[in-house]
C-alpha cells in the first residue's frame, strides 16, 4: 500500500466524523508463554488509516469547522530494543515516511491528550476497548468537563468503529490487488495439497506442505487456524487438531489461506484423499458445488446477503430432499428448520484486512445492506453428515463438504478472485492425479 491509500482512508474517516477528536490505538504486543511473545499482528482499524505496523502507538485525527490535523504517536527509537528485538522506525523514522501533520513520542501523550481534546465536543474511541490510552482520554475529557472556564468541552463520546468498519466495507483497487496476491499464493498451496495427498499421512503433514508455499513465497502468516480435516472430522466445523492419519477412501477438507501485507484470502476445498471420489461423494459434492455455483452467480450490487442466505438455503434444502436425506415440501422443511441439522452454517462473511471483516451487514435502521462495487465476500456452502447420524443412508455417513471462494461485487455484476482454484470433480481428481 502507498501513502496515497492511507492518506485517503483518513480523509474519508474525517468525512464521516463530525467535529472533534479521534484516537485509534495500535493493538498491543501479547504474551504467548512466560517471557515469550506472539508474532506481532497490528490493529486492523490502526493499519487501515496509517499502515504503521508496530505497538505501543496511536493515530490521533483532529477536525474543526475550519481544518483537520493527524497526529501519530510512536515508540521512540532506544538502543536496546534494537539490539534484542531490532530497530523501531522511531519518531524521525516516522515523520520522513508518514504523511501525517505531527509525529511524537508515545511517551508524550499522556502530557498531550488534555490539551489535544480541549475545546472539542465530541471523542471518538472504540468504546469497548480497555486501552489504557484510551482510559487516558477518557479521564483527560472529564477531567476537562469538571474545569471552569471552559466554554466548550467533551459532551459526547462516540464509536470510532463503525465508521472505520464501514469504510472498510468497499475495498480500493490497492486493496483488491493485495488480496488477489494472498489468493494467488493461497492457490497454489490447496493445489499442492491436492498434488501431494495420499492415504496414511497425517493431517499436519498437507498442513505442513500448504504452510511452506505461504512461507516460501512472502506470505509470513496463515490467515487464520487452518481446518486439515480428514473423514467425519469435516464435520466440526472448527476442527483444527489437524493430528489424524488421512484413511483411503476418505474425503479431506481444507479450509486453509495465508494473508498478505495483513490482508487475508479464505480459501476451503474438500477432495478425496485417494484422489477418487466415490459415487456418494461424487453426489454430495456437486450437489454443494451447484449451490455455491448459482449464489455466486446471483451476486450484484443491489442484491443483500439476507437475500443470499435465504436463496442458499433454499437450494441446500432441495439438495438435501434429492439426497433423499429430508422428505417433504421445502417451505414446510425449511419452516421447521430440518435442514439445518446438515447445513447449519451462514453462506459467507465480509472479508479484508481480517479473514471476518467485522464491517456492518446492517444499516442504521438495522435494514440489510445492499451490495455494491468493491465489497469482498466468501460464499461457502455446505453439507455435513455425520458417521454416527442414522437418519442419513450409510453411504453419506461420514461425509463434510464445503467449498469456498472469495467474490468481488463489481459494477457489472461479481468476480470469482479464487476461481483459479481447482473446484469441478474433474479439475480435482486431475490434481490429484499430478
Amino acid at each position: 500500500m502507498n501513502e496515497t491509500h492511507f492518506l485517503n482512508c483518513r480523509h474519508n474517516l474525517l468525512q464521516l466524523m463530525e467535529e472533534g477528536v479521534a484516537i485509534i490505538t495500535s493493538a498491543p504486543a501479547k504474551i504467548r508463554s512466560n517471557d515469550t511473545e506472539y508474532s506481532y499482528r497490528q490493529n486492523s482499524d490502526f493499519y487501515y488509516l496509517c499502515g504503521f505496523n508496530e505497538d505501543n502507538a496511536l493515530l490521533v485525527l483532529i477536525k474543526t469547522s475550519e481544518s483537520t490535523k493527524t497526529i501519530l504517536f510512536v515508540e521512540a527509537y532506544n538502543d536496546e530494543h534494537a539490539l534484542w528485538n531490532g530497530a523501531r522506525l522511531g519518531v524521525e523514522g516516522a515523520r520522513a515516511r508518514f504523511s501525517v501533520d505531527e509525529v511524537y513520542a508515545s511517551s508524550e501523550y499522556g502530557g498531550m491528550i488534555k490539551e489535544i481534546l480541549r475545546e472539542h465536543v465530541n471523542l471518538y474511541i472504540d468504546l469497548y476497548c480497555d486501552s489504557p490510552r484510551i482510559v487516558e482520554a477518557k479521564g483527560a475529557a472529564q477531567a476537562l468537563h469538571s474545569m471552569r472556564g471552559i466554554k466548550r468541552h467533551v459532551r459526547s463520546i462516540r464509536d470510532v468503529t463503525y465508521l472505520i468498519r464501514s469504510l472498510r466495507l468497499i475495498k480500493s483497487d490497492e486493496e483488491i490487488a493485495t488480496i488477489r496476491q494472498a489468493i494467488a499464493i493461497t492457490a497454489e498451496a490447496h493445489h499442492e495439497a491436492m498434488k501431494v495427498c495420499q492415504p496414511m499421512m497425517r493431517e499436519y503433514q498437507l498442513q505442513a506442505a500448504m504452510s511452506y508455499i505461504f512461507l516460501n513465497s512472502g506470505a509470513v502468516s496463515e490467515a487464520y487456524g487452518a481446518i486439515v480435516a480428514g473423514g467425519n472430522n469435516a464435520n466440526t466445523l472448527h476442527y483444527v487438531d489437524n493430528r489424524e492419519e488421512l484413511r483411503d477412501g476418505d474425503l479431506v477438507l481444507i479450509d486453509a489461506a495465508c494473508e498478505w501485507e495483513l490482508y487475508a484470502s479464505d480459501i476451503t476445498r474438500t477432495f478425496p484423499i485417494n484422489g477418487k471420489f466415490s459415487n456418494a461423494q461424487r453426489e454430495i459434492y456437486e450437489k454443494v458445488l451447484e449451490v455455491q455455483l448459482r449464489v455466486i452467480e446471483a451476486i450484484k450490487p443491489g442484491i443483500k446477503r439476507d437475500y443470499l442466505q435465504t436463496y442458499s438455503e433454499e437450494l441446500l434444502c432441495d439438495a438435501l430432499i434429492a439426497l433423499g436425506i429430508l422428505s417433504g415440501e421445502r417451505e414446510t422443511l425449511m419452516e421447521v428448520k430440518a435442514h439445518k441439522k446438515y447445513a447449519p452454517h451462514g453462506i459467507g462473511h465480509w472479508m479484508g484486512l481480517d479473514v471476518h471483516d467485522p464491517c456492518p451487514y446492517v444499516d442504521e435502521s438495522g435494514e440489510s445492506l445492499a451490495f455494491v462495487s468493491g465489497m469482498v465476500m466468501t460464499i461457502e456452502p455446505g453439507l455435513y453428515f455425520r458417521a454416527d447420524d442414522e437418519s442419513v443412508p450409510e453411504c453419506y455417513r461420514g461425509i463434510g463438504i464445503r467449498i469456498e471462494d472469495n467474490i468481488l461485487v463489481t459494477q457489472e455484476g461479481h468476480e470469482n478472485l479464487s476461481a483459479m482454484i481447482a473446484k469441478s470433480v474433474e479439475e480435482i481428481e486431475g490434481m490429484c492425479q499430478n
